[in-house]
C-alpha cells in the first residue's frame, strides 16, 4: 500500500498555516475534485485525500497530535473516521457550496413555466420603414377548461405518487463513500402526485391546444433581424403554470428597386449617355413619393447623390437616414442609322483640342433629339 502523503502537502499549505488559510485551501481543492463536478479519473481519490487532510488540520487537537506523531498518531483518535459509516462525507461541502446538505431536498417543485413560441411574420419593405399593425393567428396550449388545468377528471383528485411517496424525488445511497444521490421521480415527474383518472378532454395533461388571435404592433424602422417579444402569449405551463412568451420574428420582403443599408436607402438610377453627358433634372422615387434630382453635366457611372431625411426612421430615437442615389450610365445596344451617324460624328469631334469648342452645342442638341430626349 502506498504511503499517505503529508496532510500539509495535500492541501498545499505551510506547516504554520492559519486556520483561515487551511479553510480556503480545503474549499478550493474540494470544489476542484468533487465527484459531482470533476469527472476525470482519480478525482474521487483526490477528493477523499483532501477531505481527510482537512478533517485533521482543521481540528486544533488532531492537528497538534499529527504535528507530533504524524500519521501514526491518528490511528487511535476518536471521531477520526472521514469515510466511515454514519455521516455523509459530502454533506459539509454541499452545504458550503450549494446552500444545503447532500440529499437534502430544496423544496417542492413549483409550477413550471410554459414553452416559448415563435411566429414568422412577413411584412413589406414600406411596412418595415413606417411601422404597421398586423393581426396574427396561431395555436397554443391553454389550460383545459374541463378540468381547469388539473389533468384529473372532474370529481376526482390526483393521488400521492406510490413510488416517491409524494416527495417528487427518489433517493439512493451508493455503497461507495456512503453517498446519497437524489433524482427526480420518473413516475410523477417531480409533482409528487399522479392522476388516477385522467380528464377525458386533455387526457391528463391539463392543457389543450386552442387557436389564438392577436394584433401585433410593428414599430417603424425594424429590419429583418428584429423580433418582437410578447410576454405571456406562449404555451401555458403544466398544472396551472404560467405562460411562456411569444416571439414574433420579422421577415422583411425585398423591394423592387430600394435596398436598405443601415438607416439609409439605396436607389440605383439609370441614365442614358445623353443625360449623363448633358445633365438632366429627373423625378426620383423615394419611400415618401417622388423628389426632383438635378444630375449635373458630365456625371460618371457610379456617382452618388444624397437626398436628406428620406431614409429609414431610427428605431431608438428621433430622425431618419437618407436616400442615396447611385447612377448607372446605360450604353445603348441597338442604334438606328441616324443615331449611329451621330455617334460617329461625336467620336470624330471628341479630339482633345476640340473638346469644349463652340460647335459642340449644336451637335449635342442633335444627339438629344435623335435619342428622343
Amino acid at each position: 500500500m502506498a504511503a499517505k502523503r503529508d496532510y500539509y502537502e495535500v492541501l498545499g499549505v505551510a506547516r504554520n498555516a492559519s486556520q483561515e488559510e487551511i479553510k480556503r485551501a480545503f474549499r478550493r481543492l474540494a470544489r476542484q475534485y468533487h465527484p459531482d463536478i470533476n469527472r476525470e479519473p482519480g478525482a474521487d481519490a483526490m477528493f477523499k485525500e483532501v477531505n481527510e487532510a482537512n478533517e485533521v488540520l482543521s481540528d486544533p487537537e488532531k492537528r497538534a497530535m499529527y504535528d507530533r506523531f504524524g500519521h501514526s498518531g491518528m490511528s487511535g483518535q476518536p471521531g477520526f473516521d472521514p469515510f466511515g459509516g454514519g455521516a455523509d462525507p459530502f454533506g459539509s461541502i454541499f452545504e458550503a457550496f450549494f446552500g444545503g446538505q447532500a440529499g437534502q431536498r430544496q423544496g417542492q417543485r413549483g409550477p413550471q413555466r410554459g414553452a416559448d413560441l415563435r411566429y414568422n411574420l412577413a411584412i413589406s419593405f414600406e411596412e418595415a420603414i413606417f411601422g404597421v399593425e398586423k393581426e396574427i393567428e396561431f395555436r397554443r396550449l391553454e389550460g383545459c377548461p374541463t378540468c381547469r388545468g388539473s389533468g384529473a377528471e372532474p370529481g376526482t383528485d390526483p393521488v400521492r405518487c406510490p413510488k416517491c411517496g409524494g416527495l417528487g424525488e427518489v433517493r439512493q445511497r451508493a455503497p461507495i463513500f456512503n453517498m446519497v444521490t437524489v433524482t427526480t421521480c420518473d413516475q410523477c415527474r417531480g409533482e409528487g402526485t399522479v392522476i388516477a383518472i385522467p380528464c377525458r378532454e386533455c387526457r391528463g395533461d391539463g392543457r389543450v391546444r386552442q387557436p389564438r388571435t392577436l394584433r401585433v404592433k410593428v414599430p417603424a424602422g425594424v429590419d429583418g433581424s428584429s423580433q418582437i417579444r410578447i410576454t405571456g402569449e406562449g404555451e401555458a405551463g403544466p398544472r396551472g403554470g404560467p405562460h411562456g412568451n411569444l416571439y414574433v420574428a420579422l421577415d422583411v420582403q425585398p423591394h423592387a428597386y430600394f435596398v436598405r443599408e443601415g438607416n439609409d436607402i439605396l436607389l440605383e438610377l439609370p441614365l442614358n449617355i445623353a443625360q449623363a453627358t448633358l445633365g438632366a433634372e429627373l423625378e426620383v422615387p423615394t419611400v415618401d413619393g417622388t423628389e426632383r434630382l438635378r444630375v449635373p453635366p458630365g456625371t460618371q457611372n457610379g456617382a452618388t447623390f444624397r437626398i436628406g431625411k428620406k431614409g429609414v426612421p431610427f428605431l431608438r430615437g428621433n430622425g431618419r437616414g437618407d436616400q442615396i442615389v447611385v447612377t448607372r450610365v446605360m450604353v445603348p445596344t441597338r442604334l438606328n442609322d441616324q443615331q449611329r451617324r451621330l455617334f460617329q460624328e461625336l467620336e470624330r469631334s471628341l479630339e482633345p483640342e476640340q473638346i469644349g469648342g463652340q460647335q459642340d452645342e449644336g451637335f449635342f442638341g442633335r444627339l438629344r433629339n435623335a435619342l428622343g430626349l
